[in-house]
């Protein structure tokens, strides 16, 4: 499975898990990285009318956390649970950096 952070439009970022997109959005970023609060992951629902039109609506898919020593950010969605490096994370969301790999969280007690 395919797995990114990437920067977005309008200073928002981008988490790519296979097919799906999250977005982090702009104004979420900084009590992220400098309070440490959670913060909401949104994705675009896509909807096809009875009269045949198409429309979409935002919502929340996840939440994005940093962990208990700060180290690294953690992310949970409905695709899964990953984990990023906080250097990797801040480096995107600077621009530094054009994409950051996630990696697999996986809960501590299995194998």
């Amino acid at each position: 499975m395919n797995t990114a952070l990437q920067p977005g439009a309008d200073d928002t970022l981008q988490i790519v898990i296979g097919r799906h997109w999250y977005e982090v959005g702009q104004e979420e970023i900084r009590p992220l990285l400098l309070f440490g609060r959670p913060v909401p992951l949104t994705h675009m629902l896509v909807q096809r009318r009875e009269d045949g039109g198409i429309y979409g609506r935002r919502a929340i898919g996840g939440y994005a956390a940093l962990n208990r020593c700060g180290c690294s950010v953690r992310i949970f969605t409905t695709s899964g649970c990953f984990i990023i490096p906080l250097v990797s994370f801040r480096r995107v969301a600077r621009g530094e950096a054009v994409s950051a790999p996630l990696f697999p969280l996986v809960a501590e007690g299995y194998p």
